[in-house]
């Protein structure tokens, strides 16, 4: 077996990130973008990322994971495409984890094939609740983490990056990373 690496990388810290900091409460930032300190962090990890020998990025199609991102491998030395895979999207839980479709999408990320998603790409199943969220079963998002090691498995390629998010990393990793963190990913040993 050839030896692989999955780089795990959660997004910067978003608006909604910033404003729940604040207030504990839902500021109703339907898919966050990154806030400054957000696009800092992404600054930051650069020079690290840049040192990966990345042969392939997959990202989440919520904006704040798009924004990281390229902030991160546009201009990468390896070059690496960018794959934007919709179940590594975040547990609808608040707004911020809403997205967009994949024309509105394109309008800001227009380097991107964002042309395989679904209009609605995200949770929407269910009674919405008092903001209009429909809050996505914890059983939905372990089943999307297993399918996503499954998915990783199949790959060919020597050293993935995956940018995404907090809850979803939980559940493919089990571990909680912070915003801008890059933690290895065995998923060999994983189900």
């Amino acid at each position: 077996m050839i030896p692989r690496s999955v780089i795990c990388i959660r997004h910067g810290e978003s608006t909604f990130n910033a404003a729940w900091r604040e207030t504990s409460t839902d500021p109703l930032h339907f898919d966050a973008p990154l806030s400054p300190v957000g696009f800092e962090q992404v600054r930051s990890a650069r020079t690290a990322v840049e040192a990966l020998p990345v042969d392939l990025v997959v990202t989440s199609p919520l904006t704040r994971a798009l924004q990281t991102a390229a902030g991160l491998f546009d201009g990468h030395r390896r070059s690496p495409p960018i794959l934007v895979h919709p179940l590594m999207r975040e547990r609808v839980e608040n707004s911020c984890d809403i997205g967009r479709s994949p024309c509105a999408l394109a309008v800001e990320f227009p380097a991107l094939d964002l042309a395989h998603l679904d209009d609605v790409w995200w949770h929407a199943e269910g009674t919405p609740d008092t903001r209009g969220i429909c809050v996505e079963p914890i059983a939905s998002v372990a089943a999307r983490a297993a399918q996503f090691n499954a998915y990783l498995r199949a790959r060919p390629e020597r050293c993935i990056a995956v940018v995404g998010h907090g809850t979803f990393f939980f559940h493919l990793t089990g571990r909680t990373l912070a915003n801008c963190e890059v933690a290895e990913l065995d998923i060999d040993s994983r189900d």
